[in-house]
């Protein structure tokens, strides 16, 4: 369950769950407060059923009809089994699910938790007490519920992401650029907010193309940065509003930044991996679950903008290091990170939740316990 089937990352993963578990073990529902976003096509077109609970607010009558709706769906499908996906589904449809008396119920954790403080921290704690287990998209988020949320380590289940590598790979269609003359493209595709860490790109980009002239920034994405980054953008970048196919893009880059503040396991970096782009990151939260420093991609510490320009100077000057590791990060993601992967490991997660309720065939699943 989530807030919505629209664009963003939750929402995608939630989607291929749905659509990659073994239909001879599940049935799967999916629940959200509006479903107007593209994935419920996607969803009803492989027979997924959708149920709309109509949650305008937590805090509005919507929340209490839409509560009654769950409940009643619930119980006409005898559903054994009910995850949220997301902070709003955390806060509504875990307490709802156990009202109604749901055999298993899971929430997830697929960001820090230090973007949601306050009020809706506290309420997240208290639904930790509510569910059964709680899923993550990467062992750097499991610590962080282990070591300041108090959660116990045997509730918290590792799921990675998984990747659409049918559509995310290096050949296809790429997007036409506005220049003709550019020695290499940098560039990022993500949510224009603070945490993203976008000004210590421009920075470390000012530097690096003022003794490698040639070299361009491409940003894609939409969001409430945008004004002041093309404040302190120039000529040699171009900002291009969010896309619903980012995969032309990702290949129109040579290199791809993630200098994220926080981040739990960034589907960007993944998709930027699986179209062949050179990747260097924030040594932050998942980022160095999916690029292993000199391996895969280069990672920085958090903020530091010499650090970065250092690096996209090395990736410049060194064109058959930049094509090695984008290689290798290609393959990391064809091998490791898979839709296929991910909702064979999430069915086993199920699986083991809701042998309680009695035998099951068991799958055999791919251990994610560590990293790969």
């Amino acid at each position: 369950m989530a807030r919505e089937l629209g664009l963003g990352g939750t929402e995608r993963q939630l989607a291929e769950i749905a659509l990659g578990l073994d239909r001879d073990l599940f049935e799967p529902h999916v629940g959200c407060f509006t479903s107007g976003g593209f994935r419920a096509g996607e969803l009803r077109q492989a027979g997924v059923p959708i149920l709309e609970l109509g949650v305008r607010s937590l805090m509005s009558r919507s929340a209490v009809e839409g509560a009654r709706r769950m409940g009643a769906y619930l119980a006409r499908h005898d559903i054994g089994l009910v995850h949220a996906f997301d902070v709003p589904l955390d806060l509504f449809a875990v307490p709802v699910a156990r009202w109604y008396r749901t055999p298993v119920v899971l929430s997830s954790q697929r960001a820090h938790r230090d973007l949601t403080p306050g009020v809706t921290r506290h309420l997240l704690r208290v639904t930790d007490r509510m569910v059964d287990g709680i899923v993550v998209n990467s062992r750097a988020v499991a610590r962080e519920l282990t070591e300041h949320d108090g959660v116990p380590a045997s509730m918290v289940r590792l799921v990675y992401n998984g990747l659409d590598t049918s559509v995310f790979r290096r050949d296809g269609e790429r997007a036409a650029l506005p220049w003709d003359d550019a020695a290499a493209v940098i560039g990022i595709v993500c949510a224009l907010r603070p945490e993203k860490g976008l000004h210590t790109l421009m920075e470390a980009f000012r530097k690096v193309k003022a003794t490698r002239p040639g070299v361009k920034l491409v940003i894609v994405g939409s969001g409430p940065m945008l004004a002041e980054l093309q404040a302190a953008g120039d000529a040699d970048c171009h900002f291009q509003p969010a896309e619903r196919n980012v995969a032309p893009w990702l290949r129109s880059m040579d290199i791809f930044v993630l200098p994220s503040l926080s981040e739990a396991l960034s589907n960007s970096l993944m998709e930027a991996m699986g179209c062949g782009c050179c990747p260097v990151a924030s040594r932050v939260g998942g980022n160095p679950e999916l690029v292993t420093d000199g391996e895969t991609g280069l990672l920085f510490p958090v903020g530091d903008a010499d650090a970065l320009a250092a690096r996209l100077a090395l990736l410049l000057d060194q064109p058959d290091y930049r094509r090695r590791l984008a290689e290798q990060a290609e393959r990391r993601m064809q091998e490791h990170f898979t839709r296929r992967q991910a909702a064979r490991t999430m069915g086993g997660v199920y699986q083991e939740f809701l042998a309680r309720l009695g035998p099951v065939r068991k799958l055999p699943v791919p251990s994610q316990t560590t990293a790969p």
